[in-house]
């Protein structure tokens, strides 16, 4: 655990450096840890996440990629597996009440550096530093509270084995707060 909290406090730090130093929104939520989908491969972790973070006003100096909001996040797994902290972008799309929210970050993880199958097939997770794609689709409740159905997925995308990439997906609900 001390690991993801160096990791967050070094995400807050380097996105603090990109954007204002107060967070504009902060997000909670929860999610089934190890859904088996067409991007991995089965982990045998499971239990459920808890998921805190901040995204930080739109970095303005990114206007060539859309402008997206720096933010950090720390995910927790309720059954001891493997929990993360990182950083990362998110671009809200969509003015209406429901919108669309694409992300991409880098997280450390946690989780075992060598697991084996009864078969022989590795499972780690093949780095510590990985990618978080992730995809959220939400609605304002208020102008100030809003709700999300999110995916999110944590893998190396093959770059450091070509064999080995199991990953682990996310699914949940998670409710931010305009600050």
């Amino acid at each position: 655990m001390n690991k993801l909290l160096a990791a967050a406090a070094l995400g807050i730090a380097l996105t603090g450096t990109a954007s204002p130093a107060l967070a504009k929104e902060a997000f909670t939520g929860v999610y089934i840890h190890g859904v088996d989908t067409p991007f991995t491969l089965k982990t045998g972790e499971h239990g459920a996440d808890v998921e805190l973070g901040y995204r930080f006003d739109k970095a303005e100096a990114l206007h060539f990629i859309g402008s997206p909001a720096p933010y950090v996040i720390a995910s927790v797994n309720t059954q001891g597996d493997t929990s993360f902290a990182g950083a990362g972008l998110s671009w809200k799309l969509g003015s209406g009440p429901v919108y669309a929210r694409p992300e991409l970050g880098f997280v450390v993880q946690d989780g075992p550096s060598n697991r084996v199958t009864a078969d022989g097939q590795h499972t780690e997770l093949g780095s510590r530093v990985l990618f978080e794609p992730g995809i959220a689709v939400g609605t304002q409740l208020s102008p100030r509270v809003g709700i999300e159905a999110s995916w999110v997925h944590i893998s190396h995308a093959r770059l450091f084995n070509w064999h080995q990439n199991p990953g682990i997906d996310m699914w949940g609900a998670r409710l931010n707060l305009q600050l």
